[in-house]
């Protein structure tokens, strides 16, 4: 087996990942500054847009410190194991149709057990550090993550039964043209191949949509954001289970967590929000006899699927599909800035309280839902 193009694929992803993480932050430190009426960086670079590199590199050339109480493999591990769980989430995300990915039939499944990982690497940072307040700030990530994945992950049962399957590249087909599903147009149900908007899984299903909420909130929560910061709570915590740690260590689990909140956002958009499949409908299908003759709804239809993008089908398909996924996740992760510095955070008493009294009863209540709409196609098909 030849192992080059693996690793490079994995160079390259870990590559756009820590461009991705820049980038964040300095988004992160525009949206709040828009937020508080602010500037926000201004000095270093044009707008300020190099003071995130500068700051890595300051962080990069920190002292590693490990404390003298520490349990010093422990941790030096944390770090490493918290990130390995979040990048190793990304083997099985189709970013678009034909790019290399690991298609497994159980890729959802291997992603929600390989990202859980990362409480182990929290609690580990924690209780290695034989610091109260690095120990507190893990025990309150470990409750509050392993708590709000029962909401996410009812969540995400509610549109695997209706897809039937845990393959996330199939769950992105499945989003593209329909010409079995009924679409209004002009004032009749028709049967076409209009797609777009109308094939997204929370268009077709109505009941997905309070299931894309509850899983949006759940992520929050996973991924240590506000208004479920916590565990990182610099005004009582000290900054939480990575108090003790400096340098190249601390800019690693700042990495994890900039780039878990890329993933969860990167599995709403292929779960609920049509993955990499356009908004754009199909306007060959509709039944408009002049625009056909000229031409209009090939040159839509083309546009719809990338073929315009290069001039080539596969390479343009690839590029358009990228485009449309890391559209729709970057517009979620600023979703996820935006309440950071809206929402201001919640006791640890109203955290549990709204995952075990709110999202999991709500979030059954959709499970049952699809399970019945599952059984009505069933008998309407006999």
């Amino acid at each position: 087996m030849d192992l080059l193009p693996l690793i490079l694929q994995v160079g390259g992803f870990l590559g756009f990942v820590a461009l991705y993480a820049l980038g964040a932050v300095y988004a992160e430190r525009k949206v709040s500054a828009f937020i508080q009426d602010r500037l926000g960086p201004m000095e270093v670079g044009p707008q300020g847009l190099f003071q995130t590199i500068a700051d890595i590199l300051k962080l990069l050339l920190k002292e590693n410190i490990t404390p003298t109480a520490a349990d010093k493999w422990l941790f030096l591990a944390a770090p490493l194991l918290i990130f390995a769980s979040v990048f190793a989430g990304f083997a099985v995300i189709p970013v678009a149709p034909g790019l290399p990915t690991a298609a497994l039939n159980v890729g959802l499944l291997y992603l929600l057990a390989v990202v859980s990982i990362d409480v182990i690497g929290l609690l580990m940072a924690g209780w290695a550090s034989n610091n109260k307040y690095a120990f507190l700030g893990a025990m309150r990530s470990v409750s509050q993550i392993i708590s709000y994945e029962i909401p996410a992950g009812l969540a995400l049962l509610t549109a695997i039964m209706m897809l039937g399957t845990l393959n996330l590249g199939t769950m992105s087909e499945a989003q593209g043209l329909h010409t079995a599903d009924p679409v209004y147009f002009l004032g009749v149900w028709e049967v076409t191949g209009l797609g777009g908007l109308l094939s997204w899984n929370v268009f077709r299903y109505p009941h997905l949509i309070i299931a894309l909420i509850i899983y949006f909130i759940a992520a929050l929560a996973e991924c240590n954001r506000a208004p479920f910061d916590l565990p990182e709570a610099e005004s009582e915590l000290v900054s939480g289970f990575h108090t003790e740690y400096s340098g190249f260590r601390f800019g690693v689990i700042f990495l994890a967590e900039y780039a878990n909140m890329f993933l969860v956002s990167l599995l709403a958009a292929i779960v609920f929000l049509g993955g990499w499949n356009t908004l754009l409908p199909n306007f060959s299908a509709i039944p408009l006899p002049e625009a056909q003759a000229m031409g209009i709804g090939e040159l839509f239809s083309n546009l719809q699927f990338g073929h315009l993008t290069t001039g080539t089908g596969p390479v343009g398909m690839a590029l358009w599909g990228a485009f449309w996924m890391l559209l729709k996740s970057f517009f979620l992760v600023y979703v996820q800035m935006w309440i950071r510095w809206t929402v201001p955070r919640v006791r640890v008493d109203q955290l549990l309280k709204l995952n075990w009294k709110v999202l999991t009863p709500i979030a059954f209540g959709l499970f049952i839902i699809s399970g019945v709409w599952k059984l009505m196609e069933v008998y309407a098909h006999l």
